[in-house]
């Protein structure tokens, strides 16, 4: 195989969730600029239709195409879309994700609760099985489960968010072990702090981030675009190999 070869999607189609901005903005575009047709997924089509845009203006291949995976409606509507537009999917990245409660753990409401394990659970759970059973059909695939390093250790006043991220490691592992013989191979990306709205609500705290950053040896957040990288290994053929892994991009955290 040619080294050229690696990382080459092309033919493929990619959905990417919660693929408005940040993290899943960033694995959209690399994505998409090595080859394959992108399906930018989130929940408000207008920031869905200005990510595929830009894409296309690079030219590139994308969609846009509006799905809220804490309701299961939605889940259907999308699968049911890509079955009759594309009839396949070679790629999942599941990023879309919820954090409404930061706080002390004791403190967080049912209604919070709820929205993070449907979201981050149980959102996560029937997109990867609705892929899988369609990437049997045209023999493989590659899922990319967006976790954290707060599913390993977690995150001060980040309580259930933390305990759903450290579900979906296990989530991951259990789809990679009943899946590798269909070819289709489940991994999870586990991002340290990282530059995104997503996580404002400590990177525009100065005394929370000063704190954090003590923790991380390369004393600094992440860019988005920092974990772009990992994903399109873990979905190309560079990594035929692997399956069930959960790899840290944290600048060090995970080692203190």
């Amino acid at each position: 195989m040619s080294q050229n070869d690696l990382f080459d999607l092309s033919g493929k189609v990619a959905l990417v969730t919660g693929a408005s901005r940040g993290i899943g903005e960033s694995i959209a575009h690399l994505l998409a600029a090595n080859g394959a047709h992108v399906i930018v997924s989130s929940r408000k089509l207008e920031g869905c239709e200005a990510v595929a845009s830009s894409i296309r203006d690079a030219g590139g291949k994308a969609e846009a195409y509006a799905c809220h995976i804490g309701e299961m409606e939605q889940i259907e509507g999308i699968w049911s879309h890509i079955q009759s537009t594309h009839g396949k999917l070679d790629i999942l990245v599941n990023n879309a994700a919820t954090n409404p409660h930061f706080g002390p753990i004791e403190t967080t409401d049912v209604g919070a609760f709820q929205k993070t394990v449907d979201v981050n659970i149980r959102g996560y759970f029937f997109m990867c099985a609705q892929a899988a059973q369609l990437m049997k059909k045209s023999g493989g695939g590659a899922i990319v489960n967006v976790a954290s390093v707060n599913g390993v250790t977690p995150g001060h006043f980040q309580g259930i968010y933390s305990i759903t991220k450290a579900a979906v490691i296990s989530m991951t592992k259990a789809f990679a072990k009943e899946l590798g013989q269909q070819n289709i191979r489940v991994n999870a990306l586990l991002p340290g702090l990282t530059d995104t709205k997503f996580a404002s609500a400590l990177t525009t705290n100065d005394s929370i981030k000063k704190q954090a950053l003590t923790h991380i040896p390369m004393h600094r957040m992440a860019d988005p675009d920092e974990m772009a990288g990992t994903v399109l290994y873990l979905v190309s053929k560079a990594s035929s190999y692997t399956t069930g892994s959960c790899i840290n991009v944290d600048g060090g955290y995970l080692t203190v």
